[in-house]
């Protein structure tokens, strides 16, 4: 599961699998450099199950692709089926984020009190 870690401030919902896409966006990575990658980007600690899970559920989908490896790491990249995905749910979450940003701007002039006259003498 996407962890964050734990400063006190409120946790954000995370998407391993989208995380994981968006890290792969910038290059090939192996599992431990891609751990270290999503954690400084979006500030979530992945542990190795959430990590290797979503990476076997993306490479089983298509979305992300084995490459070769002289070493007992194996690296990932992302394929075109993973680009295609990983746009429309970064369009998707455009999308979401400026509705809620819109929505919030409403509220905000709902929820300000209203100024009217001062009268002198009256608490305020």
């Amino acid at each position: 599961m996407a962890r964050k870690p734990n400063n006190g401030s409120r946790q954000r919902p995370n998407d391993p699998p989208i995380l994981i896409l968006t890290s792969l966006a910038g290059g090939p990575k192996h599992g431990h450099a891609l751990a270290r990658d999503i954690e400084g980007f979006a500030g979530v600690v992945l542990g190795p199950g959430a990590l290797y899970g979503a990476i076997t559920r993306l490479e089983e989908r298509g979305l992300i692709e084995p490459l070769e490896s002289d070493d007992r790491r194996r690296p990932y990249r992302i394929s075109a089926t993973g680009s295609a995905f990983l746009s429309e749910a970064v369009d998707e979450m455009q999308r979401l984020a400026d509705e809620g940003a819109r929505r919030l701007a409403v509220a905000k002039k709902v929820c300000l009190p209203q100024r009217g006259p001062r009268i002198a003498g009256s608490p305020s």
